[in-house]
Protein backbone atom coordinates (compact mmCIF):
# COMPACT_ATOMS: atom_id res chain seq x y z
CA UNK A 1 0.00 0.00 0.00
CA UNK A 2 3.11 2.23 0.23
CA UNK A 3 4.35 1.50 -2.81
CA UNK A 4 1.30 2.85 -4.10
CA UNK A 5 1.01 6.01 -2.01
CA UNK A 6 4.30 6.86 -3.40
CA UNK A 7 3.28 5.85 -6.97
CA UNK A 8 0.76 8.26 -6.90
CA UNK A 9 3.15 10.77 -5.00
CA UNK A 10 5.49 10.59 -7.97
CA UNK A 11 2.90 11.29 -10.38
CA UNK A 12 1.42 14.25 -8.62
CA UNK A 13 5.17 16.02 -8.95
CA UNK A 14 5.48 14.49 -12.48
CA UNK A 15 2.40 16.13 -13.03
CA UNK A 16 2.90 19.46 -11.26
CA UNK A 17 6.32 20.10 -13.01
CA UNK A 18 4.03 20.03 -16.23
CA UNK A 19 1.71 22.30 -15.04
CA UNK A 20 -1.70 19.18 -15.00
CA UNK A 21 -2.23 21.11 -12.36
CA UNK A 22 -5.99 18.75 -11.16
CA UNK A 23 -4.20 15.78 -12.35
CA UNK A 24 -1.45 16.65 -9.41
CA UNK A 25 -3.77 17.29 -6.79
CA UNK A 26 -6.18 14.23 -7.18
CA UNK A 27 -2.77 12.17 -6.99
CA UNK A 28 -1.46 13.73 -3.90
CA UNK A 29 -5.10 13.47 -2.38
CA UNK A 30 -5.16 9.77 -3.43
CA UNK A 31 -1.65 9.46 -2.03
CA UNK A 32 -2.38 10.78 1.29
CA UNK A 33 -5.53 9.14 2.00
CA UNK A 34 -3.73 5.80 1.13
CA UNK A 35 -0.90 6.49 3.09
CA UNK A 36 -3.09 6.88 6.15
CA UNK A 37 -4.43 4.31 5.98
CA UNK A 38 -1.15 2.20 5.67
CA UNK A 39 -0.31 3.94 9.02
CA UNK A 40 -3.84 2.58 10.52
CA UNK A 41 -3.45 -0.78 9.31
CA UNK A 42 0.11 -0.97 10.78
CA UNK A 43 -1.17 0.42 14.61
CA UNK A 44 -3.81 -2.53 13.87
CA UNK A 45 -1.46 -5.19 13.37
CA UNK A 46 1.16 -3.93 15.91
CA UNK A 47 -1.57 -3.95 18.43
CA UNK A 48 -2.55 -6.98 17.54
CA UNK A 49 0.89 -8.65 17.68
CA UNK A 50 1.67 -7.15 21.14
CA UNK A 51 -1.60 -8.48 22.42
CA UNK A 52 -0.47 -11.86 20.86
CA UNK A 53 2.64 -11.69 22.62
CA UNK A 54 1.56 -11.10 25.55
CA UNK A 55 -0.67 -14.12 25.63
CA UNK A 56 1.77 -16.62 24.77
CA UNK A 57 3.87 -16.17 28.35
Amino acid sequence: MLKLALFFLVISIIAGLFGFGGISAASAGIAKILFFIAIVVFLVLLAMALLAGKAIF
